[in-house]
Parts: C-alpha cells; structure tokens; sequence
C-alpha cells in the first residue's frame, strides 16, 4: 500500500506523452505534478508511440521535484492492459486510470500492477456517473491497495450527465463537495478537475478559488498559463499564514496550556484551529522546499 504523501500537488498539468515539446518544456514549469497522458490526448493510431515516449520522458529524467504520472487507457480499452504493464516498471510515481466506476476497477489495476515497485502510486479518474455512487467504496480501498490521489473528470462527467459545464458549475457542486469529503475520510488525496479556459485566467482563477473552499489539495490543468494562478491559489496566503502563526503562539504560551479554547487576536481559538493552522504552516513550508 502507498499512502498518500503531503508533497504540494497545487498544479497538476497533462500533457499529450505524444508531444516531445511539450514534455521538454514541462521540465522547466513551475507545476508540482506532470501528468503524461496516453488517454483522451493521444489518437487511436498513436497510442502505441505514445506509450514508448512516456516510458522513455521518465527514464530521461530532468523533471526535477515533480511528480510525474503516467495517464493510461482504460482496462477496457485495446491498450489499457499493455499501458498498465508498461508504467509498472517505468519508473514513474504513479499511473493515472481513467473513468474509475467502483471498488472492482481499482481490484483490477491492483492486480494488473501486482508486480510493480512499492512506490508505484494508483491515481484515479473520478469521473462516471457510476462512480459518484460509489465514492465511499473506493476511496476504502485505499486501506489495501496503491490508490492514494483521485483527479475529478468534469468534462466526462458533463458528458455523461447531459449537464451544462459553466463557469459557476452548480450541476456538480454537491458531488465536488462528496468526493472531497470521501477522500478525505480515508486519506486519499483529491485534485480539482480541468478549466477548459485558459485565456481568460479571470475565469480561471474564480474555478481554482472555487476548488480550494471545497477543499481540494489543488487542481488539473490544461495549459502552461494556467499554472501560476493555481499554485498562488492553492498556497498560503500571507495572511492566512500570520493568523496560522499567532494561533500558535497563543496556544504554546503558559497561560493558555491545557486549555481547549482561547482567545486570539479578538477572535476564539479552539485546538481544531490550532491544528488547522498548524497544517497551513507546514504547507507551506513544504511549498518552500520544493522550490
């Protein structure tokens, strides 16, 4: 099993495996997470050469602190079982399988993957209508198996739904706002899905804000432009980090031990929010070292 880690996973950007360029240039991107994909930017009659370029961009090398992951095709595909078997020895940190329906699918990965090294993490597609029944039970599976990050596939989502995928996003609010809480109750770690607008980084920005008050640890990108405003989102703002600070200073001084409530900069404290704040800091602090 392989625990989710509390690396920063702000800005998570696909890129087609079948793009040389583009994976060149996202060795010098301020993302946290490269995502080569082998899925829905890769064309049927270039999967196979798709494959190859991912397996030999890791072996390469030079992406630094980042994390990259490998998006395969579905186990139901002609190349999903070829994908798996390919990213188990690659090298990379973890594979990314798309359009997830329930605890059997992750069973299957598992099983597909049974041979790769320990710290081969399996990432999730959250994105069938199937799946947004089936959260609990498959976040669960973390307990025994590599599962420990899912990604959120709106676009697939709106697809199968029939929905309208705007700007504010209220078709999917309640199952954003499920998943997270799913994840969160067994550990996994869970990425906002895609903004399809990528030059009006207005809109943008207002998604990634929308996706850290549900809680997310950050969110998918499609494009370079979009990786700044998702990293100055998804980090500690200063404020928020001067608060964190004097929370924890309160708390630590002598006349507050042993106490489960204080008051703090004209505002109550409880221990929750001492172990809120405590979090952020070091958040942030990891952010800094990944720097």
């Amino acid at each position: 099993m392989t625990a989710a880690s509390d690396r920063p996973r702000r800005s998570a950007l696909y890129l087609p495996a079948s793009n040389p360029k583009a994976i060149a240039k996202a060795r010098t991107l301020p993302c946290d997470v490269v995502i080569l994909d082998l899925e829905d930017a890769v064309a049927p009659e270039a999967k196979e050469q798709a494959r190859a370029a991912a397996i030999a961009a890791v072996a390469e090398g030079g992406f630094g602190g980042r994390e990259v992951a490998i998006r395969a095709n579905g186990l139901d595909t002609p190349w999903g079982a070829d994908d798996l078997a390919a990213i188990a020895t690659s090298g990379a940190d973890a594979v990314l399988v798309p359009k997830v329906n329930g605890p059997a699918d992750i069973a299957a990965c598992e099983a597909a993957l049974e041979n790769a090294p320990d710290k081969l993490q399996l990432w999730a597609m959250i994105e069938t209508c199937a799946s947004l029944f089936a959260l609990e039970p498959i976040a669960a599976t973390a307990r025994n198996s590599r599962l420990s990050l899912w990604v959120m596939g709106t676009n697939d989502l709106a697809k199968e739904m029939r929905a309208q995928l705007t700007p504010c996003r209220t078709p999917f609010l309640p199952f954003l706002s499920l998943a997270v809480a799913a994840a969160r109750a067994h550990g996994v770690a869970v990425l906002d899905g895609v903004c399809n607008e990528f030059r009006d980084l207005n809109v943008f920005e207002a998604e990634a804000r929308q996706g850290r008050m549900f809680g997310f640890d950050g969110k998918s990108l499609i494009h370079p432009a979009q990786i700044d405003p998702c990293n100055a989102v998804f980090s500690p703002s200063e404020p928020e980090l001067a608060r964190a600070h004097a929370v924890i200073a309160a708390f630590a001084l002598p006349e507050n031990q042993g106490k489960g409530a204080i008051s703090v900069e004209g505002g109550m404290a409880e221990l929750l929010h001492l172990e809120q704040a405590r979090r952020l800091v070091a958040t942030a602090e990891r952010i800094a070292a990944s720097r």
